[in-house]
């Protein structure tokens, strides 16, 4: 199973309610939202997975963005709460909560939530917490020694920043192309029961965009071995912020290009030619939405047809 890690803004959200819409990913796939702030599309993408029957959670003490070290309450008097709790008393939609030493004060049952174990000194804590009477429905956690040792549930899921993430669009250029995993490969054998990452996004957080001197697209595929390698394909007239609409054809052009060999045929490729045969300009924040859904569509269909096999 597939845990795509993403922080609740609006085109990380948007993307993961349109796969849900479109019926492009199946229980294979069970996304973690990390909201940044209460909002209408939240509720709305979270109220679609569970029309849908499919997975999903939210976590409920988000570390970044607007809500960090908030708890998000089921018996406050704001109306999203109030939705987020009638929506997670359904059984697709689960509460998720970081690891920390205080989380027996904040989660009102520790059996059927999704723990997130990213911090090594909180890690010693999971014993304490579990008492070895129950365990979380999945751990996400990292493959390291300290985390292996004290986290010996029976549902650990490998939990990785797959993503590297340059400092500027344009540094992407002189490394078009770069081995983004196997974990979807091996991670039974590594004894855990899923795999999640951050997608294209990667784990860094900021608070606000900025225009780009270049522009960016970041594209996934398997290899001939099935590994998971990612394509950037930028932009090439990169010397100041301006024209952003022809730094997004240049690097489309590239994808279309490319593509011609690859012949990936994702809902957001088929989207991605449409923008170009109309020579389109979607914004950004599209074109993020687009890659984060190829990205999660493809890794469906490979569990899909490795279950079928």
């Amino acid at each position: 199973m597939y845990f795509p890690y993403l922080r609740g803004r609006q085109f990380e959200l948007i993307a993961l309610r349109e796969l849900a819409e479109q019926n492009l990913i199946s229980n294979h796939i069970f996304p973690i939202i990390e909201p940044v702030k209460l909002s209408s599309t939240l509720t709305k993408t979270l109220k679609i997975y569970q029309e849908n029957n499919r997975n999903a959670a939210i976590i409920y003490n988000p570390c970044v963005g607007g809500l960090s070290n908030e708890i998000l309450n089921n018996h406050s008097e704001n109306k999203i709460c109030k939705n987020l709790a009638e929506i997670t008393k359904e059984s697709t939609i689960l509460k998720a909560f970081h690891l920390e030493k205080s989380i027996k004060a904040i989660a009102e049952e520790l059996s059927n939530i999704i723990l997130i174990a990213t911090e090594r000194e909180d890690s010693v804590y999971y014993n304490d917490i579990y008492e070895a009477k129950t365990e979380p429905k999945y751990t996400l956690m990292p493959d390291e020694s300290d985390f292996r040792r004290n986290i010996r549930n029976h549902n650990r899921v490998l939990l990785a920043d797959n993503f590297i993430k340059r400092t500027r669009n344009v540094d992407y250029y002189n490394n078009p192309d770069e081995f983004y995993t196997s974990d979807h490969l091996y991670y039974k054998t590594d004894d855990y029961v899923g795999f999640a990452d951050y997608s294209v996004v990667g784990n860094d957080y900021t608070e606000s965009g900025f225009a780009p001197y270049a522009v960016a697209i970041h594209i996934v595929y398997f290899d001939g071995k099935n590994n998971m390698r990612v394509h950037h394909f930028i932009s090439d007239t990169n010397d100041d912020y301006t024209d952003t609409t022809g730094k997004f054809y240049e690097a489309l052009k590239k994808l279309i290009e490319w593509n011609k060999e690859k012949q990936l045929d994702t809902c957001a490729i088929k989207e991605f030619q449409k923008l170009y045969d109309e020579q389109t300009y979607p914004g950004l924040g599209t074109v993020k939405k687009l890659s984060i859904m190829h990205h999660i569509e493809l890794v469906s269909r490979f569990l899909g047809q490795r279950e079928e096999n």
